[in-house]
């Protein structure tokens, strides 16, 4: 939680949405940091967020330094075709087989495997949200058709996955492979 201090001094210097943004962040960081308090094969100093209600184009997956509290790295990431709606800026998400949505959640990241579009990492849904995702083959990877830097306007869709840049897949995946414990990731909306 942010202290009065900071939050006047966020006040001051930022508009009301972006305070907001930055208390569901926070607030993200925090579920993450309970579920890593729970479990000791959890990773205590990296995690991954992606924030959805930034469009795709611009950058939404963060990682996360948890000791010294402060983002490391960002990148673009797609979202499920099936999470697309009638409404401009607009997402569902869907914990169903088939429906080629994103679902929302904590994620632990799993082992590596090659597959169609090369290195993937499994991912292991940890809520009711997300508890298919293993099932659905829902996976981390990367796709040639998302874009390294920001756009505007929206990127390519995928089946469900979080979908990456393979430069920057390459990058995420040196963290995870060096990782001795298991990484969390948040997709929160």
């Amino acid at each position: 939680m942010l202290s009065f201090i900071a939050y006047k001094a966020l006040w001051r210097n930022k508009d009301t949405a972006e305070i907001i943004e930055n208390q569901r962040f926070e607030n993200q960081i925090k579920i993450l940091k309970r579920i890593i308090e729970s479990d000791s094969k959890y990773n205590r100093r990296i995690a991954f967020l992606i924030d959805m209600k930034i469009p795709s184009g611009k950058n939404r997956f963060f990682v996360y330094d948890l000791k010294a509290n402060k983002i490391l790295d960002k990148g673009l990431v797609a979202h499920g075709s099936g999470s697309e709606t009638e409404i401009k800026g607009k997402l569902k998400f869907s914990n169903v087989p088939n429906s080629l949505s994103t679902s929302l959640g904590s994620y632990c990241i799993g082992n590596s495997y090659v597959g169609k579009f090369g290195k993937a990492y499994r991912l292991h849904g940890l809520d009711k949200t997300n508890s298919n995702a293993f099932r659905r083959d829902i996976v981390f990877h990367y796709y040639y058709d998302v874009p390294y830097k920001e756009k505007d306007g929206y990127i390519c869709n995928s089946f469900g996955c979080p979908m990456v840049n393979k430069k920057y897949f390459e990058r995420i995946a040196k963290l995870i492979d060096a990782s001795e414990s298991n990484i969390l990731l948040n997709i929160y909306y």
